[in-house]
């Protein structure tokens, strides 16, 4: 049986001492939150100065000026911050560099992709790595949606082991150290499998910056813009991914993706990817605003001054509400032939028996070797092996879970999702 984990100091965080220790050693850095820094030092990291179009520009400066106002945030959070932004700069760089040398590379299809929406927390993740298990899809590791184009010039080190996989690596041992329980609560290990927002962050674009900071000014700004020309960019990534690995027309690559951004972005998705295959997961809205709440929360004792949990549930009960909405107004636009919902309870209780279901809106057979794959996933990836958080509403934020329920009345009458009892 694995461990129950209970977080009893949210509000008021007993940091460890390596907690402390990496929050003072953070107060005696400079860091100079501006993008003028961040797209200088990306030039000199990768001895590239050709941007492309510099209209993110404007994303990015957006950022750093609400982040750099956060009278919150302390430095290991800005820190934290502005390497995110850094490592995007330099990707745009690479990503620049490799389409102005090789053109053809717009002319790699992506083909029939499986795009998993949904809720964050609602098994979107399980879902997609459970795919990702058949050796016939293609997916995205997280070591490679972090830096999709290697540096110039850089080779496997002695071992073999590609430069990008080992800073990934790195990265997530010190989160294992520094963030034990948020490691629990959300695996990055190098070889998860991530989402394709990530490819959106070199145009400076998607809601992920809204999981990374408190972000009201950015989301009020991505709200506002049409996301197209940021799924347009994140689709040609994947073209210099697939063109990357061999297959110059595309052809042989089938990708296997999700994000729950998706969810209020049907139409854009559908008319950047216009032969995908969509299933989008459903769950009790309250048990993922429970678990993202939560999981933000236990993460802001190492970059914020004080932990907000009032606000938190404010914020994600609204965001959640946004994206439900616009999934529910949308959702009759998808075809019926090629989407599928797939209820959380239901996914639960035969994983690999809902994808055969996924894969039969997709035109592709569930073979033996396919079966015994994915089989294989669930039986090396059982569910809270490495501890399971205990989450309380009530007790951790002061809220009911059916008051909260029934502010999603809207979606719960056109959805057969399972209340889960809290």
């Amino acid at each position: 049986m694995s461990e129950e984990i209970r977080i009893t100091d949210l509000a008021r965080p007993l940091r460890t001492e390596m907690q402390r220790s990496a929050l003072a050693y953070a107060e005696t850095l400079e860091i100079e939150l501006t993008s003028q820094s961040i797209l200088h030092e990306a030039s000199q990291a990768t001895g590239l100065d050709d941007f492309g179009s510099l209209d993110f520009v404007a994303r990015l400066e957006l950022l750093c000026d609400e982040w750099g106002s956060d009278t919150n945030l302390v430095n290991l959070g800005r820190l934290s911050l502005r390497n995110k932004l850094l490592q995007h700069a330099k990707s745009r760089l690479l990503i620049q560099d490799v389409l102005s040398r090789h053109p053809e590379i717009h002319a790699v299809e992506v083909q029939a992709p499986i795009i998993v929406a949904g809720l964050p927390r609602s098994g979107t993740t399980h879902l997609l790595n459970l795919m990702a298990a058949d050796s016939r899809l293609r997916a995205l590791p997280l070591w490679e949606s972090y830096e999709p184009i290697p540096l110039p010039g850089e080779a496997p080190l002695e071992n073999g082991v590609d430069p990008r996989y080992q800073r990934c690596e790195d990265t997530w041992q010190m989160m294992q150290a520094l963030s034990p329980l948020l490691a629990v609560m959300h695996p990055m290990s190098p070889d998860h499998i991530h989402e394709e927002l990530e490819l959106m962050g070199p145009n400076f674009s998607s809601y992920n910056y809204e999981w990374l900071s408190v972000s009201p000014r950015w989301r009020d700004h991505y709200y506002a813009c049409d996301q197209t020309p940021h799924y347009d960019y994140m689709k040609t990534v994947l073209k210099i991914l697939t063109w990357q690995d061999g297959d110059a027309s595309g052809k042989k690559t089938r990708w296997v993706l999700k994000c729950p951004q998706h969810l209020e972005q049907l139409d854009v998705l559908q008319k950047v990817f216009p032969d995908a295959t969509i299933a989008i997961t459903h769950r009790d809205p309250v048990s993922v605003i429970q678990s993202a709440a939560t999981m933000l929360a236990y993460g802001q004792r190492i970059n914020r001054k004080q932990v907000d949990l009032e606000g938190l549930m404010s914020y994600w009960t609204d965001r959640v509400i946004h994206l439900l909405r616009a999934c529910v107004r949308d959702h009759g636009s998808l075809s019926a032939e090629r989407s599928i919902d797939v209820l959380f309870h239901e996914f639960m209780a035969d994983d690999v028996g809902m994808v055969g279901k996924i894969y039969a809106k997709a035109d592709l057979e569930m073979t033996a070797l396919a079966r015994s794959e994915l089989q294989t996933f669930v039986d090396e990836h059982k569910r809270g092996k490495d501890g399971r958080v205990i989450y309380n509403l009530r007790d951790d934020f002061g809220v009911e879970p059916e008051q909260l329920r029934a502010l999603f009345d809207f979606y719960v009458t056109r959805f057969p999702v399972k209340v889960e009892v809290l």
